[in-house]
């Protein structure tokens, strides 16, 4: 009954919110809050402060928290290991991304070696996806931002050049190239702080010592991919991450040289875990094959 009670405590605050929680545990909400009210009432503490139908953690509810984060994380090592003593053939992998175009490529692998695998991919910026991984929301992530940080085991995976992207009827797009400063002068469609494409141009731009103040900010790449598309202003895209489009088009940014390493990222605690460790072979021969067909001195990506 209390490993019952806790696992509901636990997605109910994974989740933020007891509807939520019942959605993922596939369990009615009536359950769940009665699961949580009789783990509140048994110890006398309180986990939860009630909002309506948000709800945050109190400070006993913290603490709980990181205790259960790691149970919830050992039985899902749990099972690694004994699918692995099983031949492998069944499990759930969890994936946080930056964007699909890498994410893809490695999930196509991996279904192809792993067919019975469970696959569940969430997209978010780059702060998004370690916050998953420090949760044990996710096993994995590909994303570009990382820190030098003992807790994350990060390999780069690709390096891609940033470069601006706009409509083809745009002033800039009848030139071969443009400049920092042509970019920064156009009302720029940016993604959310958070981004590691806005920390890469922001970076460069703070370099030259090229301010920028017309800009729109939009939370996520599709919205910016249709706000460019629309004519409300030009964007930056790593050049690997770009949709082709007839309206559309890219332009290099001839004096600054900025670029994204795109990472595959994992706990460190969590590197002896099957799951991860099958997920990074997958990495690992994709890397290989395409470093036997990379010309000699060629850089990945």
């Amino acid at each position: 009954m209390f490993y019952t009670q806790l696992r509901s405590f636990h997605a109910v605050a994974t989740e933020g919110g007891f509807t939520a929680a019942s959605h993922v545990l596939n369990i009615g909400q009536p359950t769940i809050t009665s699961q949580v009210r009789a783990l509140e009432e048994r110890y006398g503490v309180e986990l939860f402060h009630r909002r309506g139908r948000s709800v945050t953690l109190t400070e006993a509810g913290r603490g709980l928290f990181a205790i259960s984060q790691r149970m919830m994380s050992q039985e899902s090592e749990a099972l690694d290991y004994l699918n692995a003593l099983s031949g492998f053939h069944t499990g759930h992998i969890r994936v946080g991304a930056v964007g699909p175009y890498h994410v893809t490529e490695m999930l196509s692998e991996l279904a192809v070696h792993y067919p019975a695998l469970e696959l569940t991919v969430t997209i978010g910026n780059s702060k998004e996806m370690l916050r998953r991984l420090l949760d044990f929301r996710a096993d994995v992530a590909v994303l570009a931002q990382v820190a030098d940080d003992p807790r994350f085991i990060a390999v780069p995976y690709s390096t891609n050049r940033i470069v601006a992207f706009m409509r083809r009827d745009h002033p800039l797009a009848k030139q071969r190239d443009v400049s920092l400063a042509e970019v920064a002068a156009q009302r720029l469609i940016m993604r959310e702080e958070g981004s590691t494409t806005r920390l890469a141009f922001e970076n460069a731009l703070a370099t030259q010592g090229i301010p920028y103040s017309n800009s729109v900010e939009i939370g996520s790449r599709e919205a910016v991919w249709m706000a460019v598309h629309r004519g409300i202003g030009i964007g930056v895209v790593s050049e690997a991450e770009f949709v082709t489009h007839e309206d559309l088009v890219t332009r290099p940014i001839r004096d600054a040289e900025i670029f994204m390493t795109e990472h595959v990222v994992y706990l460190t605690e969590r590197r002896d875990s099957r799951l991860i460790r099958a997920f990074m072979s997958i990495v690992e021969g994709i890397l290989a094959t395409r470093d036997r067909a990379e010309p000699a001195g060629r850089g990945r990506g």
